[in-house]
């Protein structure tokens, strides 16, 4: 048996790589916009509007961050459904609740505090940007944590 950090690592990644994927595809299709530029303005919420300057470091410091707010999800669901059993039972309706509950936190919280500015009203992002939440993030994430607990 695989240890639990492997399947919390996992879904952490899984569902960073569907929410980066998302935003790059979105916003390529949209406006044309490169991947550099969606890491860039991850890296904004620390750097401000200097990260849009920053090239290729900024893009990397972005990524990473990314990358390490995916993980600190997946690692914040697994340790609560190590005491709540309801979310290792039920993982995909717990899962598509905690994605919503994510994107309510980083959209009305965590980006409205952070350096970055406002994030995009445009009402398309936002239909899917919840939606990819929901199915993309949440789901996975609860889906791991069922296997790194065992079930």
């Amino acid at each position: 048996m695989e240890h639990p950090a492997v399947f919390v690592l996992a879904g952490g990644l899984v569902a960073g790589t569907f929410d980066i994927a998302y935003a790059c595809i979105f916003w390529a299709l949209k406006r044309g916009v490169p991947a550099t530029r969606i890491f860039q303005s991850v890296a904004a919420g620390l750097l401000g509007q200097a990260s849009f300057a920053g090239g290729g470091r900024t893009a990397a410091l972005g990524l990473v961050l990314h990358y390490f707010i995916a993980l600190s999800m997946s690692i914040a669901y697994y340790l609560v459904a190590r005491r709540w059993g309801l979310l290792r039972r039920r993982p995909v309706l717990c899962g598509a609740g905690y994605g919503l509950l994510l994107y309510g936190v980083m959209n009305y919280i965590v980006v409205p505090l952070s350096a970055a500015g406002p994030g995009s009203k445009d009402p398309l992002w936002i239909a899917l940007s919840i939606a990819v939440h929901v199915v993309l993030i949440g789901v996975p994430i609860a889906l791991f944590t069922r296997r790194a607990q065992g079930q």
